[in-house]
């Protein structure tokens, strides 16, 4: 039911669905630009459109009320933004209990420009031995999709000029509020 109601509001909306599903029952799927609010329903469509169960994260203030019985029937997991205390480590062990799991971050963990992106995404796919999938919303385009898949090596310096590669022509609703795609590495 879910996937006729997504393929129709893609089909009048105009928006395209383009995503090769990768062969690895476990990953985590990355998604930027994030710019907006809307990146969100958009997300959700794509992932109703397809034949798989997907996970994604967001600050827990979203969860509140009706919304948080909606959003974590929906996939969602709720998390506190304002402690990084033991996030990894317990989203690997998520990865280490399910046979099957794909978890949705958007590395830029806002909506607002940012210097750099947050890398938990990296060291969760390193920590747990899974791939991380390349996605994106490209609204110029009116296009959400994903497939491209990097095998993290360790060399995050490395991984991340594949990762910049494959975004540098995906525009957000805002492009102002796109920052770089960058490291971000604490002040010392």
């Amino acid at each position: 039911m879910l996937k006729l109601f997504a393929d129709f509001i893609f089909k009048i909306t105009g928006w395209q669905l383009k995503v090769t599903m990768p062969e690895a029952k476990k990953f985590v799927l990355i998604g930027a630009p994030h710019t907006t609010n809307w990146d969100l329903p958009i997300a959700l469509l794509s992932f109703w459109s397809l034949p798989r169960r997907f996970y994604w994260v967001a600050k827990k203030q979203i969860f509140i009320g009706p919304f948080g019985y909606l959003f974590s029937a929906l996939g969602g997991i709720p998390i506190d933004r304002s402690s990084s205390h033991g996030f990894i480590q317990q989203i690997t062990e998520q990865f280490e209990k399910n046979e099957e799991m794909i978890l949705c971050i958007a590395p830029e963990g806002t909506r607002s420009r940012t210097k750099a992106w947050k890398t938990g995404f990296y060291y969760i796919a390193l920590s747990a031995n899974i791939p991380i999938c390349l996605g994106f919303v490209d609204f110029p385009n009116k296009t959400v999709g994903f497939g491209q898949v990097l095998i993290p090596s360790g060399d995050i310096e490395k991984d991340f000029e594949l990762i910049k590669d494959f975004y540098k022509d995906k525009k957000g609703k805002f492009p102002e509020k796109q920052g770089p795609i960058e490291i971000n590495r604490p002040s010392r």
